[in-house]
């Protein structure tokens, strides 16, 4: 319910602050961030239809997604049945077979797509180099996890976050989670490297701090996502942004007072819930 309330609150800050923009930018072009960058560009023009190929491109992609779907789905607990062991049909699928399940997908889309073997062999190095970085730092913050374990370095820096929280209402750790992880996000810009990297020390210290382990995640989460909103380390932002022909200065100029409001309408809320 918690992240319904963020998601309801968030998501109606964010339409009612772009449409104050662009309101603004209606009365008064010359208001718009965009308007040197606009200048000069061509107005919006009609898309090529979709090709049957293409089409049947679109098709294989979304067999391969709903073939993902149904293959984690655990049915029997899912199902309204009282059942102590899986369905015969139900597959019970994990990260080995759904890398074998892309794998094919991939190729099958290849061939669809007319790419031959040397544009699939190409199209999928290229693919799997776009995740060379995350996984790199997935790798880095494990072993850094490992060497605070094996050294007991660990103990000692949750002993010291432990005397921090010490007296401190649930309320401001939920605060201090969010700022905390914000931080974290700028520096480890990996979710998985990030999780990785803080969640041993976030649990415990949550415990410590008679703070759900839902709420710590929660915190975590909305610390992160708003740090990647911003953060040029994002490789999806900057590319989203590329893509749309903006530069970050520009993105900036808009998005900073929205995140500025974001982040303390979600301190608020988790301050709240932490304390009812």
């Amino acid at each position: 319910m918690l992240r319904v309330i963020l998601w309801v609150v968030l998501t109606a800050i964010t339409i009612l602050y772009v449409i104050r923009y662009a309101e603004r930018v209606k009365a008064d072009p010359s208001r718009s961030i965009l308007e040197r960058e606009t200048d000069g560009v061509e107005g919006p023009t009609t898309p090529e239809p979709l090709t049957t190929r293409q089409k049947w491109t679109l098709v294989v992609t979304a067999l391969v997604f709903l073939v993902m779907i149904f293959s984690v789905i655990p049915w029997s607990s899912v199902l309204p049945v009282e059942q102590d062991y899986p369905f015969a049909w139900e597959l019970g699928w994990w990260f080995p077979e759904l890398t074998a399940l892309f794998i094919i997908g991939t190729i099958l889309v290849g061939l669809v797509g007319g790419l031959g073997e040397k544009g699939i062999s190409q199209a999928i190095a290229k693919g799997a180099g776009d995740f060379i970085g995350p996984a790199i730092v997935v790798m880095l913050a494990r072993g850094v996890t490992v060497i605070l374990n094996n050294t007991d370095t660990i103990d000692t820096l949750l002993n010291a976050m432990e005397n921090a929280v010490v007296g401190a209402s649930e309320g401001v750790f939920a605060g201090l989670v969010f700022v905390v992880n914000a931080g974290l996000a700028a520096l480890v810009p990996s979710s998985s490297g990030h999780a990785a990297l803080a969640m041993p020390l976030l649990a415990p210290l949550g415990d410590l701090a008679g703070v759900g382990h839902d709420l710590v995640i929660t915190s975590w989460a909305t610390g992160a996502g708003w740090m990647r909103m911003i953060i040029p380390t994002n490789a999806v932002l900057m590319g989203g942004i590329a893509l749309a022909g903006v530069g970050y200065n520009k993105y900036g100029r808009f998005v900073l007072p929205l995140m500025g409001i974001l982040a303390g309408v979600t301190i608020v809320i988790l301050v709240v819930a932490a304390l009812f």
